[in-house]
């Protein structure tokens, strides 16, 4: 969940108009403040990490052919990622496919936890 950047209370997502559709994926209101925040309709398709362009997720699996099964995303973005050798990958969440040439995001695993015991018994 995002929070905001004036009081760090949880933003919620309000509805965009006719004319905000256009320009916005979405637009974040503050229900303490009234701070509001945009994003923008490319934003996932820009950055240093692989996003998938409907949720954003960064939790994405590589795939070495299309699934006929599964959506395929179509536009400008993805045919010259495609053509300019992006991979091709899969949202686990909106079972999307789609090509980027940007690198996976790395998967941090949680640190491994010392037992207090086994510093006593050594």
């Amino acid at each position: 969940m995002q929070r905001c950047r004036k009081c760090g209370g949880q933003l919620k997502r309000v509805r965009r108009s006719y004319l905000q559709r256009l320009g916005y994926a979405a637009i974040f209101a503050c229900p303490d403040c009234q701070y509001h925040e945009t994003v923008p309709h490319f934003s996932y398709r820009l950055g240093d990490v692989c996003r998938c362009p409907r949720c954003g997720t960064t939790r994405l699996s590589k795939l070495r052919e299309r699934d006929y099964i599964d959506k395929m995303d179509w536009g400008l973005w993805n045919l010259a990622a495609r053509v300019c050798g992006g991979k091709l990958y899969h949202c686990w969440f909106c079972r999307l496919q789609f090509y980027d040439r940007r690198p996976l995001a790395e998967i941090k695993e949680p640190e491994a936890v010392a037992d207090p015991n086994a510093a006593k018994s050594a």
